[in-house]
This record gives structure tokens, sequence and C-alpha cells, in this order.
């Protein structure tokens, strides 16, 4: 615990430095204010266009779509990845194809998609899925994996049924991998969402970023920009306490 404190804290006045000296160099005009805003600046932005109303239609469009596609993303991974494990020949075949999978931009099929789902959320939803979908597949046959033949034994010695193995020693034991797909499925999830309101969306927070970039509207570009980061930091680090919370239940246990 004492040395994630202090990598915690190591983190912070780190990050903490860079910000104050991309401060000092906006406000001394060694870094140009029409390229990057001072930090303050941004903050400043992001809580006048929370104040105004602006950005709230695109919050609620932009979330909503990256939690229905993580939601999905961890389902339908978890079930994927549990199936792969299953069957050996069908793990051979897919292995090479996720080791590669994000070696291409899933950006391209936006258009294909939204020729066949029409516009809407329905297509920012599957590209989400397509981005995430893979790190928790990978995630999920890591966990099984992780799980010792040894317990899978004993299992079987205290004749539990398939339910309470799962529930009781795969689960637990695959757990921190789990995790750590779930984590990065919300960031996949996070930014392709984004980045398919950049191209033909009009709505949502990727939309008005784009917007205000292409309006020469530096200010409210990254007061948006702003807000974004900070609502991906919190998700992730609500993820990262939960993640440590079970597993000090299960140490305890």
């Amino acid at each position: 615990m004492r040395r994630r404190h202090a990598a915690l804290i190591a983190r912070i006045a780190v990050l903490a430095s860079l910000l104050a000296l991309l401060e000092i160099g906006c406000r001394l005009g060694v870094i140009d204010t029409l390229a990057v805003l001072a930090p303050s600046d941004m903050v400043a932005s992001m809580v006048d266009l929370l104040r105004s109303g602006e950005l709230n239609a695109g919050i609620v469009s932009t979330f909503s779509t990256i939690f229905f596609a993580f939601v999905l993303a961890v389902v339908i991974g978890t079930a994927l990845g549990a199936l792969i494990h299953r069957i050996p020949r069908l793990r051979d075949v897919v292995d090479p194809l996720l080791a590669s999978y994000y070696s291409v931009p899933t950006f391209i099929f936006y258009p294909l998609l939204v020729a066949l789902l029409g516009l809407g959320k329905a297509p920012l939803v599957v590209l989400g899925i397509l981005s995430a979908t893979p790190a928790v597949v990978i995630s999920t046959l890591s966990g099984l994996d992780s799980v010792a033949p040894v317990l899978i034994k004993l299992a079987r010695v205290h004749r539990l049924t398939p339910a309470r193995t799962l529930t009781w020693i795969v689960l637990p034991a695959a757990m921190p991998h789990l995790f750590t797909g779930f984590k990065l499925a919300l960031s996949y999830a996070l930014i392709g969402v984004i980045a398919g309101e950049f191209i033909l969306s009009g709505t949502g927070l990727g939309y008005a970023i784009s917007f205000a970039y292409q309006s020469f509207d530096n200010r409210a570009m990254y007061g948006a920009m702003l807000f974004v980061l900070l609502v991906a930091i919190v998700a992730n680090g609500v993820l990262y306490v939960w993640e440590g919370r079970l597993a000090r239940r299960r140490s305890r246990g």
C-alpha cells in the first residue's frame, strides 16, 4: 500500500509540475496561446461551457453511447473469450487475428456502418464495440489461462456445480486480468465513439470539439477536450478503486 501511495504521489507531482510549466510558458509568451491555452484558461472555459448548458446535449449523447458500447463489449467479449478458451482449435485460429487486430483502424468502417445502420447512435455504438471487444476477449483468455489447474481439481473434489465453480473459483482467480480488459475496453470505447463523432456525426462531444476546431474557437475546443479527459480519468479511477477493493476482499477471504 505504501508503494502504491508513493507512486500515486509521484505521478501527481510530475503532472502538477508539467501543468505549472505549461501555465508559466503560456503566461510568459514562450508558448503561443493561439495554439495551446494555459491550463487555467482551459478550466475556466470548461466551467463556462458547463454553466451555459452548451454541452448538455452532447454530454448525454456521447456518454450514453459510450456506456452502451462499453457494456455490450464487456458482455460480448467475456462470452467470446470463454467460448474460445473452451475450444482449442478455435483459439489456434483466433489468436493470430487478435494479436494483429489493433493494427487495423476500425474508423475506416464508420462510413459502411452509416450506410448499413443509418445516421444516429447505432453506428457509433457498433464502432465502440468493435474497438473495445477484442481487449476484453484477450483479457478473458489471459484470465482463464491464469486459473491454476489445482483449483479446478479442488472444485471437482468438493463436487461444485459449474455455476459455483465459475463464481467461487474461476472468476476470483481471473479477476485481475478481467479488470485490465475492462479498463482498456472503457478507453477504447471512448476513443471509438468520440472519433466517430469527429468524422460524420452531427451531435456529441466529438462533434462539438470538431466544430470548435473548424471555427477556430480554441477556448471552446480546449474546454470540451478537458471535460472529456477528466471524465475518462474519473471513470478509469472508479474501475481502479473497485479493482483494488475486490483484490483486498479476495486476499482477506
